[in-house]
């Protein structure tokens, strides 16, 4: 994420400077559009696809005189329009953090280039982490799921997901794709444009699967198990750079992020490779949401354990590199220090003197202008 800075000339208008500067206004009048829509009868119908979550279906939950009717929802194409409503919210959500928050510490902090960006990094995912894991928990803990695990694959396909779960969805896949624009509206670097491209399909090719493929239940577990260790590790970055002598929650996460990678390979061999191939209902059924097939399942591990293989191959050049700049660091500190003493020989050819009135600098005086 480059850094963004502010000059009192006003760019032409739509030129990238233009939009760079005032995209997060720009997005907010689009959105706008879309919740005026809804205070009018010829618009309305059109504004309630890209804002309110489709598919709605009820059900009852008893039967008898206390029945009850719950709603539940399923997926289809009309998702595709309200993750585009919400891809403008953060957007917006972005700018606001951005601005209010990160901007008045970067400020204060006086950070070099490098750590002004890993930081709004940081502080961004930080604040989008903290409030998926919270939200994924209480999914997982008003569902049950942590509690009874058989039902990750009991009942597949599930094809219904209750209000809180299709809306986590949603805006996952919101915040997720409007990680692509903010490529360009943030400046990011180019040499730093792969590596977030690489991060932001594997969140996209895994959160589309799980949803297209009725793996919901499984895929917000995951989820949160994931954001919660990414959480720790942008956390204790934000530390590091407030004081670098803060280092332990860089280790905490490391073990933490092993142990991470065994309960996602875990969950899913259990969910994938033992529960649905012995499930009830086998075979393909688009109509019924059925993919339970060895084609796909078979497909599925082999996407999770490639990304976990290619996580932990990151994560030891990570390590190795941290361990090989320590060594480094502290070979530099074990240095001895060169001889100061001087033979009588040199004393006596007025060495220092002749030095100093030729005009050249000391090694003391070196030391000032470096510093």
């Amino acid at each position: 994420m480059g850094i963004r800075k502010k000059t009192n000339k006003n760019p032409p208008v739509l030129s990238h400077e233009f939009i760079i500067q005032n995209h997060a206004d720009i997005v907010s009048c689009v959105a706008m559009v879309f919740l005026l829509g809804l205070m009018f009868e010829v618009t309305s119908k059109v504004a309630v696809l890209f804002i309110t979550v489709q598919y709605n279906v009820t059900i009852s939950a008893n039967e008898g005189p206390d029945e009850t009717a719950v709603n539940h929802f399923h997926h289809g194409l009309k998702d595709l329009a309200t993750v585009f409503f919400y891809m403008l919210v953060a957007i917006i959500m972005h700018a606001i953090i951005q601005e209010y928050v990160l901007d008045k510490i970067n400020r204060k902090m006086h950070f070099s280039k490098t750590k002004h960006s890993k930081f709004n990094e940081s502080g961004q995912l930080s604040a989008f982490y903290l409030f998926s894991f919270g939200w994924g928990t209480s999914i997982l803990l008003s569902e049950n799921f942590l509690s009874n695990p058989v039902t990750l694959w009991e009942g597949y396909p599930h094809t219904l997901m209750p209000f809180q779960m299709k809306f986590y969805f949603i805006c996952q896949l919101g915040y997720w794709l409007h990680a692509l624009p903010e490529l360009y509206f943030q400046k990011t670097k180019k040499e730093d444009i792969p590596r977030q491209l690489v991060y932001i399909s594997l969140y996209l090719v895994h959160i589309v699967g799980a949803y297209v493929l009725n793996l919901n239940r499984l895929g917000l577990i995951l989820l949160v198990l994931h954001y919660f260790v990414e959480l720790l590790f942008h956390v204790s970055r934000l530390v590091y750079f407030s004081n670098e002598n803060r280092q332990t929650g860089f280790t905490i996460w490391a073990f933490l992020f092993v142990l991470g990678r065994l309960l996602t390979l875990s969950l899913s061999v259990l969910t994938v490779g033992f529960g649905l191939a012995n499930a009830e209902h086998q075979g393909l059924d688009l109509a019924a949401g059925n993919f339970n097939v060895l084609f796909v399942r078979i497909t599925v591990l082999a996407a999770i354990c490639i990304t976990q293989a290619f996580m932990m191959w990151k994560f030891i050049n990570y390590q190795l590199r941290r361990w090989r700049e320590h060594g480094q660091a502290q070979a530099l500190k074990k240095k001895p220090a060169a001889p100061k003493s001087k033979s009588k020989k040199d004393k006596a050819n007025g060495v220092n003197g002749s030095v100093s009135a030729n005009g050249a600098d000391s090694p003391r005086a070196r030391k000032e202008k470096l510093t």
